[in-house]
């Protein structure tokens, strides 16, 4: 007969995890020439798409602006935001990435098996943004690539045994990065509302 401490691991196993989403703000935005993180494309910052986008795949979601390790890359957001949450995995989202659509995050969410530590995005650069991480497990791992000045998401993954998903052909665009003024201009004419074009009178 399986003791508690036995039945409460096998109920954590089949048990669906508690997720919450971080978007991390606080990178210098050195090629772009200020804060990307408050700039504004359309209607929102960039900031704000990733958020909305974040709340309607139904996660609770905020932004992170400081970092535990400053100067590590994207580790130290990533330690930020497994310290700083009780939840079982975190969804963690670029702020430089507006076009994350929520039902590739919900697809992502479904991508993170029992037991499995971490599920990360793949494209042809490598694995990226977004990602979800299982605290208990990745938080020890991403603190030990940070004391070793292993700042890569690529030796993240390794280490973490991170599952891979590509994103489908129609998501491709989904993964697009605002890093520099050019990327900003194209952007924002991405969204811009298409003209309607006026009817013909008739005769």
């Amino acid at each position: 007969m399986p003791s508690p401490s036995q039945r409460a691991r096998s109920s954590d196993l089949t048990r669906p995890p508690r997720v919450i989403a971080r978007v991390l703000a606080g990178g210098l935005g050195a090629r772009l020439g200020r804060d990307k993180s408050r700039v504004r494309l359309g209607r929102r910052t960039l900031t704000g798409w990733a958020l909305a986008a974040a709340r309607a795949a139904g996660l609770p979601a905020r932004a992170l602006r400081r970092d535990a390790v400053a100067r590590c890359g994207p580790l130290g957001g990533i330690l930020t935001a497994l310290q700083g949450t009780r939840a079982d995995a975190v969804l963690i989202l670029a702020c430089d990435m507006p076009f994350v659509p929520p039902a590739l995050l919900r697809r992502l969410l479904r991508a993170l098996r029992p037991g499995a530590a971490a599920v990360m995005m793949v494209s042809d650069a490598g694995v990226g943004f977004p990602l979800l991480l299982r605290r208990e497990q990745c938080l020890p791992v991403v603190a030990r690539q940070i004391e070793r000045g292993a700042f890569s998401l690529q030796a993240l993954g390794e280490a973490l045994g991170a599952r891979r998903l590509r994103p489908a052909d129609r998501d491709a665009a989904a993964l697009w990065n605002v890093n520099t003024p050019e990327e900003l201009r194209a952007a924002r004419e991405k969204i811009r509302p298409a003209r309607l074009a006026k009817p013909r009178r008739a005769g």
